[in-house]
């Protein structure tokens, strides 16, 4: 059967999350979003994981369901972590995902990792562990387990960081690289950019939301042809067999808060090739400027733009819905006047996957405007606008010229 999930999110109990994260909420979101198999996130939490074992009950093997529910959601055990270590003469700072098949395997990782750590500080604990360490434990938890790193190219917390990573997942994971079956791309990177790399060619590449809030779930996700339960997706992960695993849904990398090299605080924004003319220090202060992922793939990329090596997975890239209605109607995301009109969208079609994926055009015309329409399918053609973001601020993604947005909004209101 055709799924997508989104494994990587956060609940309330992480830092700089929405209140509005409870458990009904993230079925109810995951349903409006289209998504399957939602990830719980935040296991390491106490508070949070007593929370999942009261509101969840056994569904599909290894899967999990808003007890007392008719819900076709499904709840995958996830939790983020943070480590961050000294190895070969350097801090490391690297997020690692977690998947694990059931309760009694979390509690068995929670002790663990509770012996190293203070688990009730934040969703998303630190750790002063060695990643490879984290992947013993979870193996040895369960052999079902699995660690994926997370946001693989982000500066600041991840394996390929320029800031804290390393050049290789030999080097992160040594002996246990051979457990490390897939990696996150992260919003400021998709699969073209990874391809480049050909020590990735056996590595599955993931795409999730690493959501704080409700409306941002499945922002990014992964879409299957498996059966539903935890064994056939960690076998689709774990072989990156393209005739189950679909493809991703993707951000467009620009639109990434560290897509551009930068420095925040002068406002300055570069391609890669303008840093490096400026030695990847600011004009303006002199100070280093964050070395984004697009830098960072170009120095360790063995393969040029436009590679697609055998056995890809595709990708798709995709605007939410609720920020192409705002594009069209000249409005902020979340204002009444956009949110009556994704609702009456995701009303006639079931999901917003189902508009922005599946829906053609003329059935899309017989329910909404044509602008918002053109909208879409401008946003499937990549037929769109994008200001990269850099160090922490995100993409301003344009679909309509300013004149022409104008044009569409009077008319859509004389409409």
């Amino acid at each position: 059967m055709k799924l997508i999930g989104d494994f990587h999110i956060h609940s309330r109990f992480s830092r700089a999350t929405s209140k509005e994260l409870t458990v009904e909420n993230l079925d109810h979101w995951a349903s409006l979003k289209g998504i399957t198999i939602m990830g719980t996130g935040d296991f390491t939490h106490p508070l949070w994981f007593q929370e999942l074992k009261e509101k969840l009950e056994p569904a599909e093997a290894g899967l999990y369901k808003l007890k007392g529910e008719k819900s076709s959601v499904r709840f995958l055990l996830t939790s983020e972590i943070s480590c961050i270590y000294s190895k070969k003469s350097a801090v490391r700072r690297i997020h690692l995902i977690l998947f694990s098949p059931s309760f009694e395997a979390v509690e068995k990782i929670n002790t663990q990792l509770g012996w190293i750590g203070n688990l009730k500080a934040d969703g998303r604990p630190i750790l002063g562990i060695d990643a490879k360490e984290v992947v013993k434990i979870a193996l040895d938890a369960s052999p079902d387990c699995m660690v994926i790193p997370a946001h693989a190219w982000t500066p600041w917390f991840s394996v390929f960081g320029s800031k804290s990573g390393f050049n290789s997942l030999e080097e992160c994971f040594d002996e246990y690289t051979k457990y490390i079956y897939a990696i996150e791309t992260g919003l400021s990177s998709d699969p073209a950019m990874n391809w480049r790399l050909s020590a990735l060619d056996g590595i599955t590449l993931m795409s999730n939301s690493d959501s704080h809030s409700l409306e941002k779930i499945g922002r990014e996700a992964n879409v299957f042809d498996i059966e539903l339960s935890y064994s056939a997706l960690k076998e689709v992960i774990q072989t990156k067999n393209a005739k189950k695993f679909l493809y991703t849904v993707e951000f467009f990398p620009e639109e990434g808060k560290y897509h551009y090299d930068g420095h925040r605080l002068c406002n300055v924004s570069m391609h890669p090739a303008e840093a490096k003319k400026q030695n990847n220090r600011c004009p303006k202060c002199g100070r280093p400027l964050t070395i984004g992922v697009l830098h960072r793939v170009e120095e360790l990329a063995d393969r040029p733009e436009g590679t697609v090596p055998a056995g890809a997975i595709p990708f798709k890239s995709m605007v939410p819905l609720q920020e192409i209605i705002a594009d069209v109607l000249g409005v902020s995301v979340g204002t009444k006047q956009g949110k009556l009109e994704y609702d009456k969208l995701i009303k006639e079609f079931g999901s917003e996957f189902a508009v922005l994926l599946d829906t053609d055009q003329s059935t899309l015309r017989n329910v909404t405007s044509p602008e918002i329409t053109e909208g879409i399918i401008r946003v499937r053609d990549g037929k769109i606008k994008i200001d990269p973001g850099f160090d922490g601020e995100y993409g301003k993604i344009e679909i309509f010229g300013k004149s022409e947005s104008k044009q569409f909004t009077s008319q859509h209101t004389l409409f």
